[in-house]
């Protein structure tokens, strides 16, 4: 079984001309439709497959700012409190809760990062609270084992994967813009160097702003322009299951397993950080660039399969503007999930659960995270195509700061201030990666 998803209506007309058209119905992708819309642009949004389908449904659900890259941080907070406040304004219901984030550890040298972390987040503006053993062992009362110290990031939260997106679609469309399922974005039309209109299966939509938030598509969609995106696709496997456990945390993590309340109150199994990685002519192209990263992850990052061929999200080839693309062709990244690690997650949640042997497995699914070299999104405008909008390479991260980056996308379209500094986004940056600009935090 696939990851659940609730299903929406969207619009069946297709625009001649719009404002603006996002490309991709991820969390990212349909904020950014959501805060332009309410600025009175007139969007459209088009999705090859169903909103929110592929990682904005197969995450974890964590909102966070515990543990973040500085240069994440402040759009991680300031996507907190528009979490909050999309459902005051919006009256639709994202499943989002400030029901905090607990952290438990026995490692010496893993509680002195997180309490580097605590000292420089105080430096801006952020608190997390260091649990001393008695306190996390208390915390974790639910594992039965004793803790030497731990964390808890009282006004991080959670927020519900299987709904959050469509809900958000279903507030763009109050607005009067429109949602496209099943139609995928074909490519881009230009004139006089400019983007000019979009290239959708059902049509074309004439725009003078094209948003990609594609994820793990976005590099092989910006290489039908001649744009090159570094981008490495992930394949993550998680597991859910039923109702029944007690006394569990809401959100919780260890170094063996992490663990989230789903809203239907059963729970979301993973191991934080293992992956497969599935080689494709894409990932040989941007290998240089990605080398480090996977030399720092090598412990929790695996060889994978075929898997990244057969859905096409990351190939070379050119294709047609007037034919059925590989983004037809596979409407929604649906991988196999790691069978090895699925029994490796659910036996290691058994051990440190006890609680959780009165549930069963209800699914069990994948989901291409679509990384940078640098592990921060990319998110601004192409230099070399005035027009072109990316908001991609979330690496793991998105769906919590969803709300924010769809807010910057939103600001720098129509040239207000910044929801915050743009600059660490720049979709330049790459020209000149060095192993060194990777941040500590």
């Amino acid at each position: 079984m696939t990851a659940p998803l609730s299903h929406i209506e969207t619009s069946p007309d297709l625009p001649a001309s719009a404002d603006a058209v996002i490309i991709g119905g991820g969390i990212v992708g349909v904020f950014a439709a959501y805060y332009l819309a309410m600025r009175g642009l007139r969007i459209a949004l088009v999705e090859k497959g169903r909103i929110g389908a592929e990682q904005s449904s197969r995450n974890w659900g964590w909102c966070r700012q515990q543990n973040r890259d500085a240069r994440e941080l402040p759009m991680a907070t300031k996507s907190l409190d528009l979490w909050e406040r999309f459902g005051a304004e919006s009256g639709e219901n994202t499943g989002f809760s400030r029901c905090g984030l607990l952290y438990l550890s026995n490692d010496e040298t893993e509680l002195e990062g997180w309490a580097r972390w605590r000292d420089f987040a105080r430096g801006v503006g952020v608190n997390t609270r260091m649990l001393d053993a008695t306190e996390a062992t208390s915390h974790g009362t639910a594992t039965g084992r004793a803790w030497k110290g731990g964390v808890l990031s009282a006004s991080d939260g959670i927020a519900d994967p299987a709904n959050a997106a469509p809900a958000v679609a279903r507030a763009i469309l109050k607005t009067g813009s429109t949602v496209h399922q099943i139609c995928a974005a074909r490519g881009l039309e230009t004139q006089s160097g400019r983007v000019s209109g979009v290239v959708t299966e059902r049509g074309t939509i004439r725009t003078k702003v094209a948003i990609l938030a594609g994820g793990a598509w976005s590099s092989s969609f910006c290489h039908q322009s001649g744009i090159r995106l570094p981008l490495a696709s992930i394949r993550s496997s998680i597991l859910s299951v039923s109702q029944g456990a007690k006394g569990l945390p809401d959100a919780m993590h260890t170094s063996s397993i992490s663990v989230t309340k789903r809203c239907d109150g059963g729970y979301t199994l993973a191991i934080s950080g293992r992956g497969r990685v599935d080689p494709t002519a894409q990932q040989l192209r941007f290998a240089p660039q990605f080398l480090p990263m996977f030399l720092r992850r090598w412990r929790s990052l695996l060889p994978g399969g075929l898997e990244g061929v057969r859905s096409g999200h990351e190939t070379l080839r050119r294709w047609r503007l007037d034919g059925p693309t590989p983004m037809e062709r596979v409407r929604i990244l649906d991988p196999a999930p790691d069978r090895s690690t699925i029994q490796l997650t659910h036996r290691r949640a058994l051990e440190l659960l006890p609680a959780l042997r009165d549930t069963k497995i209800t699914a069990a699914w994948a989901g291409y995270i679509d990384s940078t070299p640098d592990g921060v999104p990319v998110i601004g405008e192409v230099s070399s195509l005035p027009g072109l909008m990316l908001a991609a390479g979330f690496s793991g991260h998105g769906f919590g700061i969803g709300p924010g980056s769809g807010h910057l996308v939103a600001d720098i379209v129509t040239g207000a201030a910044p929801i915050v500094d743009p600059k660490p986004y720049r979709p330049g940056r790459f020209a000149g990666f060095a192993v060194g600009d990777v941040s500590e935090f």
